[in-house]
């Protein structure tokens, strides 16, 4: 083969072969070193496991999403006492979130569709400035919730976790819907309504650490809270989920299998 023709040849090969290489990367968005430390600094160094293997981190909640269900299978964050100002900001609109390689599903999706679009990591947690508020609206922080479970007992639940977040100087979040097979959709990118939700809190500001989960059904309720507290085990066996990787493994069998009551105040 003549020379001419051999480094046009090489140029397309290698031309090719960088095309190839990017479509095949992972979609996954990667956490820098910088993103780790900065989960340390805001409290997000006990993130749960991804099942998607799509963690994004953002400035005030990391969440994991998942492309098949289009929407975040968690949402975690700190909520420390501070946090705690009831800011009167101006309701923002709801935009797809651009970490998302994939893209998340778009707030049309939503609409007549007869459910609310549920904040994971509620606006009201993040009021202590509008840059944390307004990233509330992203729609990787959302679900579909039946209306009144959404201003019901999710709303209550909601409000327990500000009381508690206040009493013990600050909790540890995390929270989502159980994404599984056959669930019923909505939208033209079929996103999917959990038919339970669930919350877990950890309390680490304590001499002896605490955890409670809540595994509620999505529909309207009046039963009390405490019927909805369940050992977070359970739940991690529901979602594939390992809430809290990073304790201390004996401290975290022991805090993921009670469903004790004491010591959190109702």
């Amino acid at each position: 083969m003549k020379r001419k023709y051999l480094y046009p040849i090489l140029i397309i090969i290698v031309t090719v072969g960088f095309y190839y290489l990017e479509d095949y990367q992972p979609k996954d968005v990667i956490r820098s070193n910088e993103d780790q430390a900065k989960d340390e600094n805001l409290g997000f160094f006990y993130l749960p496991t991804s099942t998607t293997g799509t963690v994004i981190v953002h400035d005030h909640y990391s969440l994991s999403y998942s492309e098949t269900h289009e929407q975040a299978e968690w949402v975690a964050y700190e909520l420390k006492k501070e946090h705690l100002i009831n800011n009167d900001f101006k309701r923002p609109y709801f935009e797809q979130d651009k970490k998302v390689r994939s893209s998340s599903a778009d707030w049309r999706n939503y609409k007549k569709s007869g459910y609310d679009r549920g904040h994971l990591c509620p606006a009201g947690d993040r009021r202590f400035s509008y840059d944390a508020f307004e990233e509330t609206f992203l729609t990787s922080n959302v679900t579909p919730q039946n209306h009144e479970f959404n201003s019901g007992v999710w709303n209550k639940l909601e409000q327990k976790v500000r009381y508690w977040a206040k009493k013990y100087d600050g909790v540890y979040v995390v929270t989502g819907g159980v994404l599984s097979k056959d669930l019923k959709s909505i939208g033209y990118e079929a996103v999917s309504v959990p038919e339970y939700f669930y919350k877990i809190i950890l309390d680490k500001s304590a001499a002896t650490p605490k955890m409670i989960a809540f595994l509620v059904p999505h529909q309207k309720t009046n039963e009390r809270l405490t019927k909805f507290v369940v050992p977070t085990d359970k739940i991690e066996k529901l979602t594939g989920i390992d809430f809290f990787p990073e304790l201390d493994d004996t401290l975290e069998k022991k805090l993921e299998a009670s469903s004790s009551l004491k010591n959190w105040k109702f």
